[in-house]
């Protein structure tokens, strides 16, 4: 069976809300404030799933990111654009904004439980998503970029439920740090 890997932006303090400053909270555009190293490119470390695996993203990630991806040209971003994108919402009727997307048709875990058995499927962002997959069990993997940021307030990845989970790797990049935890 293939891996689902969170990946996702995160302070010290574990908030994960707003790290561009789209969203328009007071803490919000924490990730950008130190420096590019951290936010360009293969910041976490995606490689071959790239060319191999599905991303996965909530309505509000997606919106996000449909603005911005299919405009750039560059290596990175010609992989992100080619890359199948499956969009979790309620509302969007329509996902052509950012080509090679596709509404999730039906319940979000059978539908992410069976396209991972056919390959790997990568979740940026969407919150509500990760923890609907997490309580699910679906969840292999955690690449998570630490910012040297505490905010205090706003929404964090992780519930209040006990989680463990076993490094497996950490590489600095610029002042942040990438994680990367196994579930099991």
């Amino acid at each position: 069976m293939s891996d689902l890997i969170v990946i996702e932006f995160v302070t010290l303090d574990g908030v994960v809300e707003d790290p561009d400053g789209s969203g328009g909270t007071a803490g919000g555009g924490w990730a950008f404030r130190h420096g590019p190293e951290a936010v360009a490119g293969d910041k976490f470390g995606l490689g071959p799933l790239l060319d191999t695996g599905v991303m996965l993203l909530g309505r509000t990630t997606w919106e996000l990111f449909a603005k911005l991806w299919p405009g750039r040209t560059d290596g990175f971003s010609t992989k992100m654009n080619d890359l199948p994108k499956l969009v979790a919402s309620r509302s969007l009727t329509e996902v052509d904004g950012w080509r090679n997307s596709a509404l999730v048709e039906g319940d979000l875990v059978s539908q992410v439980r069976e396209v991972k058995a056919r390959q790997d499927v990568v979740v940026t962002g969407s919150i509500s998503v990760v923890r609907e997959l997490a309580e699910a069990g679906l969840v292999d993997e955690y690449r998570l970029m630490v910012f040297p940021t505490v905010i205090g307030a706003g929404q964090r990845l992780f519930s209040d439920r006990m989680s463990d989970l076993h490094l497996i790797s950490l590489e600095r990049r610029g002042s942040a740090a990438l994680l990367r935890y196994r579930t099991s």
